[in-house]
């Protein structure tokens, strides 16, 4: 599948690793509509780039049906699902208040692993109605992370979030084969997103000190550059990929 002329949705496309995905496959010719909560800077970006924005909470099964419907209406298909909507959280299972927090270990799960589920669910069924090009009808590009396989300490919610998604990554492909849609995940490392920027350049210098070549932080833009490569790469299926420049946390 060519990003030229494809039909694109980013969840999580206002801001961070999805806006540089909206960005990079405009510019390649895709049509793009952005799926985010931030109203004011999804509608900025839109416009911005020439894309379309709708307002969607990816844990509610409505609001991803009613994006999904928008979607077609304004592309007239959907031929590529980028999940990048996600929250990082962090606490320790037992800390200086006491157990972790429940509520939290549930909303982190049901955002960022139910919701890539309930996108890819409802894309997907979408994506089974178009016209095949040489067997294929779809791709589906779900967010990991490395902390999927190293977690650091006050990462048990974010770990077993992302853990989720690799782990459904092989059976998604197999279940999706059958309509010819491709699923595969991106885990990536540290990337200098609007959370890492608000640390300090202190801060992101430590992180960046761990990665193994080269020693900085991620660019986004090279995330959105491994999306398409994926989109593109007809034979990648089922496998998620590490984007982290061999950094194993300690």
């Amino acid at each position: 599948m060519q990003i030229k002329d494809s039909a694109v949705v980013v969840t999580g496309g206002a801001s961070g690793l999805g806006a540089a995905v909206a960005r990079d496959f405009r510019a390649q010719g895709a049509k793009v509509v952005l799926f985010d909560r931030d109203v004011t800077r999804g509608e900025a970006l839109a416009v911005e780039i020439g894309a379309q924005f709708v307002a969607v909470d990816v844990t509610n099964e409505a609001s991803v049906q009613a994006g999904v419907l928008a979607a077609r209406a304004a592309m007239g298909r959907i031929s590529v699902l980028v999940n990048c909507a996600g929250i990082a959280t962090g606490a320790r299972i037992v800390g200086r208040d006491g157990p972790h927090d429940l509520a939290l270990f549930q909303r982190t799960i049901d955002i960022n692993l139910v919701g890539s589920f309930n996108c890819m669910r409802l894309a997907a069924a979408e994506m089974a109605g178009n016209d095949p090009v040489e067997g294929e009808r779809g791709v589906v590009i779900n967010t990991a992370s490395i902390a999927a396989y190293d977690g650091q300490k006050g990462q048990a919610a974010y770990a077993a979030s992302k853990a989720g998604i690799a782990g459904m990554t092989l059976p998604a492909a197999r279940d999706l084969a059958a309509i010819g849609v491709r699923v595969c995940a991106i885990a990536p490392g540290v990337f200098l997103t609007p959370m890492l920027e608000g640390l300090g350049e202190e801060v992101q210098a430590g992180l960046a000190a761990d990665v193994t070549f080269p020693k900085r932080l991620g660019d986004p833009a090279e995330f959105a550059a491994l999306a398409a490569f994926i989109v593109e790469c007809g034979y990648l299926n089922g496998e998620v990929i590490r984007l982290d420049g061999a950094l194993r946390m300690r």
